[in-house]
């Protein structure tokens, strides 16, 4: 198993029986998300915030920053664009803290992120081995597209699908949020419960979004 990555981990009040792991976006860490949690208004939900290993970035001009791996181009059709060795490590350190929950007797896993992070919670949820309460998506894009197809496993074919993004992004285009709800839509069990909001922000998220979020994590994690 991969080395686990440390974590801000937030507990609720109550015995945890819900997680939700939240993968920050570049240039961040997990204390980015961790305020956010009293406004999503769960219970007995404890919230992981893992960091992302520090990594020269391409489109910073080879910046060491946290990074879940390296970015290459701003073409988001760039097929080169990201560097697949890294996804694949960080998507074994993710597995390892999905891994990390069900051994704590945890079985209502949410998946999430934002930016990049939310490209790989993606990228992790649908080729997971176990099923997952839900995968929550915010101003996320496509990696690896090419596998997709082949790659999603049938215990999350029909995993629910939040992903939320900003009609004025221009970090991650909204046709880029878009792209990828249409192939995560194209491949999973027809009738699978997968919501689009859009909100008139730019590469951030709202009050109004947040309390989205929590309303949908509330239904999906009781």
């Amino acid at each position: 198993m991969a080395e686990l990555l440390p974590c801000v981990e937030v507990e609720p009040r109550a015995t945890a029986r819900a997680s939700v792991i939240f993968l920050h976006g570049l240039g961040a860490d997990g204390h980015d998300f961790a305020p956010v949690v009293p406004m999503l208004q769960t219970s007995a939900v404890r919230y992981v915030f893992p960091h992302a290993p520090a990594l020269p970035v391409t489109i910073n001009g080879g910046m060491v920053m946290p990074a879940w791996y390296d970015i290459r181009s701003f073409d988001f059709d760039d097929v080169d664009r990201e560097d697949p060795q890294q996804i694949a490590t960080s998507t074994a350190r993710v597995e390892a803290l999905l891994a990390r929950e069900r051994a704590r007797g945890i079985d209502r896993i949410v998946l999430a992120g934002f930016s990049q992070g939310a490209a790989l919670a993606a990228h992790v949820g649908v080729r997971h081995r176990e099923s997952l309460a839900g995968l929550l998506v915010l101003s996320g894009y496509t990696i690896c597209p090419q596998q997709l197809a082949r790659a999603r496993s049938d215990e999350n074919r029909a995993t629910p699908v939040l992903q939320c993004h900003g009609r004025y992004d221009d970090v991650v285009p909204l046709v880029a949020g878009r792209d990828l709800h249409a192939r995560l839509q194209s491949t999973a069990t027809p009738g699978t419960d997968m919501r689009w909001r859009d909100d008139p922000i730019g590469h951030e998220v709202c009050p109004d979004e947040l309390e989205h979020v929590g309303a949908w994590l509330r239904e999906r994690l009781g």
